[in-house]
């Protein structure tokens, strides 16, 4: 396994390189330069200023140089500085990703266990009213647009109920709060960020434990099981699900660039302080530097993933083996 792993790393280094090849071109290409945002704020700055800016940002050398020194610099995490407010674009993304890395690690935990649990319930219960019912609600989240959806909870559980918060991750006098007044408005404010941005993904996953579950419900050494005296809990829990399992740790895993780029549209509309937020007001500021990093950072984060499901797979079925 260790081996495996090591050669999934290896092999990630020309996808990476790839990436940062479509990264830095997009930025390359897209129309108009990286400092007309800060030129545009001083109408009157000279022809030589404006040399002198592109000339601090190496942005009079060659395309191949460019991407040359900028490729340098990623690989010690040097993405720059933030053309916006000068801020190292690393340490801007160090300070949005744990708010990111908790909101996705949650939707993850949130999409696993609910879609398990719908699958096991639909597929149990076949043609019955719970398996009709779960599959009306299924299709009706996948099929709900999320910021949609984001907007309608907000105003019933935030403006008519006062249930929830509706912005930021933590209250204004959250440091007043005891440690568990701090557990519970923190909770309050991750519900329905959670909850949106798990629940196109949740509702698509529990069709796959549906369907896996059933064919592995067909298998012989299910029939044997039933046949030893076991009960359907048993059956169901101790034997037949841990198969079923494994169409949803692989796509689960691969599922986590779909969060990373929901995120974007998730926490602008919750105000939430993560880097799918920092990522839009850098595309609106044309921020270059910060989008650039970001867009290898999720690259990591994806590629993580992936390797991940490999790693998983292994562990729920003994059978399988990488050499």
């Amino acid at each position: 396994m260790l081996s495996y792993v090591s050669r999934r790393l290896l092999y990630s280094i020309p996808i990476i390189i790839g990436i940062t090849l479509i990264t830095f071109f997009i930025m390359y290409w897209t129309p108009g330069k990286p400092t007309d945002v800060s030129m545009e704020l001083n109408p009157k700055i000279s022809a030589e200023a404006k040399e002198r800016l592109l000339k601090l940002y190496g942005l009079d050398k060659p395309v191949y140089e460019q991407y040359w020194n900028w490729l340098r610099r990623i690989a010690v995490l040097d993405f720059g500085n933030s053309f916006k407010d000068g801020i190292p674009v690393i340490s801007k993304i160090a300070q949005r990703l744990p708010a990111t890395l908790l909101l996705n690690f949650l939707s993850l935990g949130f999409i696993f266990i609910g879609a398990t649990l719908i699958g096991v319930v639909c597929a149990v219960k076949k043609g019955g009213f719970w398996d009709r019912f779960l599959t009306f609600l299924v299709f009706l989240g996948f099929s709900t647009p999320s910021f949609w959806a984001a907007l309608i909870l907000m105003i019933v559980f935030g403006l008519w109920l006062g249930w929830l918060p509706i912005s930021g991750i933590v209250s204004f006098r959250f440091y007043e709060l005891s440690t568990l007044g701090k557990v519970l408005d923190l909770t309050k404010h991750l519900i329905l960020p959670v909850f949106v941005s798990s629940i196109a993904s949740l509702a698509a996953l529990s069709r796959y434990v549906r369907s896996s579950l059933m064919d592995t419900l067909k298998q012989d050494y299910i029939k044997t099981a039933y046949a030893k005296g076991l009960s359907q809990k048993d059956v169901v829990f101790g034997h037949a699900l841990k198969n079923a399992l494994l169409p949803l740790i692989t796509i689960l895993c691969l599922s986590i660039p779909g969060l990373i780029g929901g995120s974007f549209i998730i926490e602008t509309i919750f105000s939430y302080p993560g880097m799918g937020r920092l990522g839009y007001e850098a595309i609106i500021a044309r921020d270059y530097p910060v989008i650039m990093g970001i867009g290898i950072i999720s690259a990591f984060l994806t590629l993580a993933g992936n390797i991940a499901a490999d790693i998983l797979y292994a562990v729920a079925d003994p059978r399988i083996r990488y050499k």
